[in-house]
This record gives C-alpha cells, sequence and structure tokens, in this order.
C-alpha cells in the first residue's frame, strides 16, 4: 500500500463529511511545499468553488471550478490514488449547473441555486 502525507487523508475525510474550508487549509500547506504540484492546487480549486458556491459566490465558484478543471487535465485518469475520471465528471457537471446569469447571492437566498452533485472522493489503492 502506498503511504501519502497525513494531510492528504484528513483531506478525504474533510472533503466527505461537507468541510471544504478545511479541505483549503490541508490542501495549501501540502500544495506550499510544492508549489508546481497542479494537482493539490487543482483538488484545492474544487474545495473552495464548493465552499464559495455554499455561501452564494457564484462567480467565485465557476472561476474556481474552471481552474480546478484545468489544473487537474494532466493528472488524469489517476493520480495519487484517486480517480480523476470520477472528479472530472463531478466538475463538469458542477460547470453546468452553476447559472450564468447570477454572480452573487446574499447568504438568506442561496436557497434558489440548484443543488450540485453529490462526490464521495476515495483512495483506489
Amino acid at each position: 500500500m502506498v503511504e501519502y502525507p497525513l494531510e492528504y487523508y484528513e483531506f478525504f475525510v474533510s472533503f466527505n463529511e461537507g468541510d471544504y474550508y478545511t479541505c483549503h487549509d490541508l490542501l495549501e500547506e501540502m500544495w506550499m511545499t510544492d508549489k508546481g504540484n497542479l494537482f493539490f492546487k487543482g483538488l484545492l480549486q474544487m474545495s473552495v468553488s464548493i465552499y464559495h458556491y455554499e455561501y452564494g459566490n457564484v462567480k467565485g465558484a465557476r472561476l474556481m471550478m474552471q481552474a480546478a478543471h484545468e489544473y487537474l487535465q494532466s493528472y488524469r485518469p489517476k493520480h495519487w490514488g484517486l480517480d480523476l475520471e470520477h472528479v472530472y465528471e463531478f466538475i463538469e457537471e458542477c460547470i453546468s449547473i452553476f447559472p450564468e446569469d447570477i454572480d452573487r447571492l446574499p447568504f438568506e437566498k442561496i436557497g434558489i441555486l440548484p443543488k450540485l452533485p453529490p462526490l464521495v472522493l476515495y483512495l483506489e489503492d
């Protein structure tokens, strides 16, 4: 079995619990030690995108998810035990769901936004 940094395992737990802010912190720590690693950056941007969307920042969510789509491209189909084809389906579905005509909503109105599809992340090795 491959050993990964503890933060990587913690990222999976936090993501699957819906704690996207913690995901950002965990991945940022790893990315800061290896700034050329667009895999970490892509997962970080994906997590931040969901976080923004949940708080009504649709424009920020759109931009971050598009960045994640771009950053993770060269790591397909699988990297560090993560099936990126599964992740890509989620990313592309989110991009298609984000309303084009809304940039930002006040928190009390975010209930009108379309729900994002579920995504459960898991290691395959």
